[in-house]
């Protein structure tokens, strides 16, 4: 397959305006890739920008820190469903999975995923900030939640998606959901082995870099 059907082409700066998510969405078909990553606010914007193409609108809640309210996380899920986005992410609420408090990451997951009435929910797990086994038990919770794929970073932490974390959540998970990669994906390299090691989606803002680089 080419590069480019794996790629979730990126722009979530705090100054993306609208000429900017018009210049995403424009190389999103050119190139052909698999959606379009926006904050909420421009979810209606993309939509417009992506009429009669097969390029999915991917949108986020709770990010990127992750720690705001459960109800905070589903209502900016249903604005976005409201707002036409076709897949949600919602940040995972790392200080609540560091605290053992289980019962209410998987209760929050369970919410945003039935907010978002049936479109795929994928919870990024921040992994820079977990330890080996946490990550295990995020992924185990996501699984129970019945989220659609985890995702190994926001791109605003300390680090991103590595081929050894990806190995880890594609094992973790098995066959109960997909894997996304992204943070720091800028070499086609990198991407490549991301996908071999099992990754299904990458997030990366330099997808035209990469599909240039790499195919």
């Amino acid at each position: 397959m080419r590069l480019a059907s794996y790629i979730e082409q990126t722009l979530l700066r705090a100054d993306a305006n609208r000429e900017a998510i018009r210049r995403l969405c424009a190389e999103a078909r050119e190139h052909g890739f698999r959606a379009v990553c926006v904050q909420g606010s421009w979810v209606a914007e993309a939509r417009h920008a992506l009429e009669e193409s097969e390029i999915k609108v991917v949108t986020v809640a709770g990010f990127p820190l992750g720690g705001a309210a459960s109800d905070v996380k589903r209502l900016e899920t249903e604005v976005a469903v409201d707002d036409g986005a076709h897949e949600i992410e919602v940040v995972l609420n790392v200080g609540r999975l560091k605290d053992g408090d289980d019962r209410y990451v998987l209760r929050e997951l369970r919410d945003v995923i039935e907010a978002a009435d049936e479109r795929p929910v994928k919870a990024i797990l921040e992994t820079c900030f977990l330890t080996r086994e946490e990550k295990i038990r995020a992924c185990r919770l996501a699984v129970e939640a019945g989220v659609a794929m985890v995702k190994t970073s926001t791109g605003f932490g300390t680090g991103g998606a590595t081929v050894e974390d990806v190995r880890l959540l594609v094992e973790t998970v098995g066959d109960g959901c997909e894997v996304k990669a992204a943070g720091g994906i800028r070499d086609a390299r990198l991407a490549w082995a991301l996908i071999e090691a099992g990754a299904t989606r990458l997030g990366t803002s330099a997808g035209v870099q990469l599909v240039s680089a790499g195919g």
